[in-house]
């Protein structure tokens, strides 16, 4: 932490010293807006400004942590906030591995280990609603939850995560609501700036990348004030990665009615050990290996971004601003990975071991080529290119001593077209082989497969003895979507200040309006039947293809070094748009199954079954009355919320199942037709809020609310899919319904808050969500849809639950010691119960316990950090595999430090590590009594050195 010295006019202290201020602007003495505030309020003359003292401005991780304190002192209801180091600079490179720090809040990754959602309270992302300056972002996925990957943190100057409600917070949310702030000029008056330069490596691809950022801020006189910033970064990153991308086979059991499993998801006929053919008593719930797969993902993330700000301040009491930000994340992925398919079949496997109702051991050694195993080459690319903006102005005018308005309008966008441009592209194996897989609860099982001609596929690979011939063209997959979402929204607020008559301070209210317009088009080969073109009879030996399809062998360092057993650790990779270019090559050759070879007709076309638009328009007005007494403030207020919804999907009919062999459909449609459903619905929420302050040290907040969160978009959309035909899984999957109603909860919050020393604190709270139409999703097994030969379908749908019951308790400290060091830590409990048709199951997507523990040191030139986040496991699907099948996310704790020296006044240099105890992410699915690996992630460590200038 370091001290500057700044003019300060004596009229503004005088303010300061008044005894009823004074307790308050020592904490906030750094604190932006409020202090710019209490200047302007008491509006010193030019006498007055002539005659300055000095003013000292406190910089750095201890400053950010006593303006985060002061602001939750401060704030009317449960909230935590993470505010700026300095201009421009976030404590951490990414705003979501900040807020993971906060009581309560935990974190989704990406590939790379980047965190990108955000779940409060154990509730997930869907339950939480994102804005910036209190305006909603758009958002690129399906959904509502916000991507944070997609903003660089040096544009924030803060963020706070409210746990409460009151009547004047934007609803949506039932977690919490996270708003991000943006720095104004006048948070420092005069010229500033800092420019930033970072390097940065990834233990794991052993690569560069780095970052330059800029923001600048100048106030010209104390009317106007402007601020620019600049954000470019770049780097690359690995993740090894292993899962069960078939999932796992499971006989059916008919005998057993609650095992809700009566139909089996094997595709080739029930596991049969003792071969007879039938499904014996002994042999049902028989558990087998799907599908598995193990590889590399690699990304090249570059960030560039935009922001500014202009502050207006024409006369006394009015004040207009006009700012926006514009972001662009270009982040294409490429997976290169080894895959397996042992899928049951009869004859297919042999010297099968049973362990615990699952098949542990078995041997593929069938001479038919459809029935032997045929290890398999995987090219999966995800291309990410987000477009994020948000632009608004708002103007607030004190039209009367006692009568503020404020006016906001702005526009929110988010675009990803990524249509047609992602893949998952299957080259086959094509010799006769033996391959034995041994199970051994490790991510990844045992594999030895030995060829006909002596060689084995581990050692082989490793000595670069496959090549391109040794492959035939297999499963050919083009997709993504094409993803806009638009948001335009107008408010009107008003404060009425009553001086505490009938202790009424002050009434607020207002309106607003906000239109949202969310569409999709997913751009696919699956619909025309294009994505198994050159697959079955109609493959094409790679090796004739020429174009160098195959083009690397990958033995990435440490592969999957925390893996134990025996698996090919070398791969082959190939390039896709080399592979379209060869296949273009055989254009107009005969099919052996019929017709001519067209890379026309397995080019990715709109696929109408996945795309939608949703438009959604909502009214608000709400009522507050702020209180406060001898010892005690409160609010009470009511918000009415008004939605109209209008979704629009298609459906088509299947006319007609194609078996091109094992395990390999294609699905003939009719023409798409058009469905469109309208919904509405209206809400009453009811807030209120009470703080006391027991002592001048200690307070009791207590808070009731109505909360409610809208369905994720994509879940108003009647769209359903059947893509899975192609693969031999015949699941309807429908993504959503537009009657579905919003989640609604009662919640109940009470906080004893213990400021017991200076920058300070131990907080404890509890807290209650009665959660009610709660969404989540049915399995029906052996369902009739409709398709020809009246084959039974599985079908996946969302549905409203019958209600939901989340409580816990939080725990944080902060401990600040005037000699330099410091703690902080947090402990957030959380207990939930959801039921679904009667039954009771565990709610998808909450973390039963968040902890983090902070460590810092912060003395003349030094600042000193480390911080472990850690996530407990958590239920992440439920009923997989039948009741009480789950599939969980495991426990994992984060670890980062950091490390600087300030030169001087205008240089600081820094170091940063990310994830130091090389933490990996993993999913298991079981019932109690059986633990099946399900996903396993390894990101590696990274290192930031960073210098930055300011002036």
């Amino acid at each position: 932490m370091s001290s500057r010295l700044h003019p300060l006019p004596q009229a503004t202290l005088r303010f300061a010293l008044h005894p009823l201020a004074a307790a308050g602007l020592v904490a906030l003495g750094a604190l932006a807006a409020p202090a710019a505030t209490a200047q302007d309020a008491t509006a010193p003359d030019a006498k007055d400004a002539d005659q300055t003292l000095e003013r000292v401005e406190v910089v750095g991780t201890r400053a950010s942590l006593q303006r985060s304190l002061t602001l939750k002192r401060n704030a009317a209801v449960v909230q935590d906030s993470i505010s700026a180091i300095e201009l421009g600079r976030f404590p951490d490179d990414n705003v979501a591995d900040s807020l993971s720090h906060i009581t309560g809040v935990a974190i989704s990754r990406t590939a790379g280990g980047e965190g990108q959602k955000v779940s409060i309270r154990g509730l997930g992302p869907e339950y939480t609603i994102t804005t910036f300056n209190n305006r909603i972002l758009g958002t690129d996925g399906a959904g509502r939850d916000f991507a944070f990957d997609v903003l660089p943190a040096d544009v924030i100057s803060g963020a706070d995560v409210v746990k409460g409600t009151q009547a004047s917070l934007t609803e949506g949310s039932i977690g919490g609501l996270v708003n991000l702030r943006s720095a104004s000029p006048f948070d420092q008056r005069g010229q500033h700036g800092l420019v930033r330069f970072e390097a940065d490596r990834n233990a794991m691809t052993r690569l560069n990348g780095g970052k330059l950022s800029a923001t600048y801020s100048n106030t010209f006189g104390s009317d106007v004030g402007v601020l620019l910033g600049v954000v470019y970064a770049k780097r690359k990153e690995r993740t090894d990665t292993a899962g069960n991308d078939g999932g796992w086979s499971r006989n059916a059991v008919p005998s057993d009615p609650g095992a809700f499993w009566p139909w089996g998801n094997t595709w080739g006929g029930a596991i049969d050990p003792n071969g007879n053919g039938t499904l014996d008593k002994n042999e049902e719930g028989l558990i087998g290996p799907g599908q598995f797969r193990f590889g590399s993902i690699f990304e090249d993330k570059k960030r560039t971004a935009l922001s500014g700000k202009v502050e207006w301040r024409p006369a006394d009491g009015v004040k207009v601003v006009v700012d926006g930000i514009k972001t662009r994340l270009n982040s294409p992925q490429v997976g290169y990975q080894q895959s397996f398919y042992p899928l049951y079949a009869p004859g297919r496997w042999s010297n099968m071991k049973i362990n615990n109702g699952v098949v542990t051991d078995l041997t593929l050694d069938n001479a038919d080529p459809e029935l032997r195993l045929n290890p398999e080459l995987l090219n999966k690319t995800e291309y990410r290119v987000v477009d994020t903006a948000l632009y608004g102005a708002n103007v607030e005018w004190k039209a009367s001593a006692d009568l503020k308005l404020t006016g906001d309008i702005y526009q929110s966008t988010s675009k990803r077209h990524s249509g047609g441009h992602d893949s998952y592209v299957v080259l086959r194996m094509n010799q006769p082989n033996v391959t034995r897989i041994q199970l051994t609860g490790s991510a990844v099982p045992d594999v030895k497969t030995t060829f006909a001609d002596g060689r084995d596929l581990q050692t082989g690979l490793a000595q670069g003895l496959f090549k391109a011939s040794d492959f035939n063209t297999h499963y050919f997959s083009l997709s993504g979507d094409n993803v806009d979402d638009r948001i335009t929204g107008a408010n009107l607020d008003a404060t009425w200040t009553l001086g505490g008559s009938w202790h009424v301070d002050a009434l607020k209210f207002g309106i607003s309006q906000t239109d949202r317009k969310k569409s999709r088009d997913l751009v696919d080969n699956a619909f025309n039947a294009g994505a198994d073109h050159y697959s079955g009879v109609n493959a094409i030996n790679v090796g004739t293809l020429g174009g160098n399809v195959i083009n690397q062998t990958l033995s990435p360092s440490d592969f999957l070094s925390g893996v134990s057993g025996n698996f090919p650790r070398t791969f082959l990779g190939f390039d896709v748009d080399s592979y379209v270019q060869a296949l273009k090559a055989y254009d107009g050759k005969p099919r052996p199954g019929g017709g001519v070879y067209s890379s026309t007709a397995a080019a990715p076309a709109w696929d109408p079954l996945q795309s939608y638009r949703v438009t959604e328009k909502t009214t608000v007005a709400y009522v507050q009355a702020d209180l406060s007494g001898d010892g005690w403030s409160a609010d009470a207020g009511l918000r009415f919320v008004r939605t109209k919804t209008t979704a629009q999907a298609w459906d088509a009919k299947i006319l007609d199942i194609i078996e091109n062999g094992a395990f390999n459909y294609t699905a003939v449609y009719a023409a798409p037709s058009n469905i469109q459903q309208d919904a509405s619905y209206s809400f009453a929420l009811p807030s209120a809020n009470v703080t006391f302050e027991l002592r001048p040290d200690l307070q009791l907040r207590i808070g009731a609310a109505k909360t409610m969160a809208r369905p994720s978009v994509d879940k108003l959309a009647p769209t359903s899919t059947t893509q899975s035909i192609s693969w031999g899984d015949f699941t309807q999957v429908f993504g959503g319904n537009a009657e579905l109603k919003p989640y609604s909860a009662r919640q109940a919050d009470l906080s004893l808050e213990w400021y017991y020393a200076k920058d300070s604190a131990l907080t404890v709270a509890v807290f209650q969500k009665n959660i009610k139409n709660q969404i989540t999703s049915i399995y029906l097994t052996g369902q009739d849809i409709g398709a020809p030969g009246g084959r039974p379908f599985n079908v996946s749908k969302p549905i409203n639950g019958d209600k939901a019951r989340v409580r816990g308790f939080e725990i944080g400290l902060q401990q600040l010691w005037q000699n330099g060091f410091g703690v902080r830590a947090q402990y957030t409990r959380n207990n939930s119960r959801s039921w679904v048709g009667g039954e009771e199951r565990p709610l998808e997507g909450i973390a039963p316990a968040t902890s983090s523990l902070g460590l810092l040191y912060e003395k003349g030139p030094w600042s000193l950090s480390a911080t472990a986040d850690h996530t407990d496991t958590f239920v992440t699907a439920t009923n997989v595999l039948g009741a009480g099948f789950n599939e969980r996310a495991k426990a994992m704790t984060w670890l980062t430090a950091q490390a600087a020296y300030e030169v001087n006044k205008m240089l600081r240099i820094s170091i940063e590590g990310r994830n130091l105890t090389d933490a990996v992410q993993q999913y298991t699915l079981g019932n109690g009594a059986i633990s099946l690996p399900q996903g396993y992630n390894r990101f590696g460590r990274a290192f930031t050195v960073g210098a930055s200038l300011k002036f």
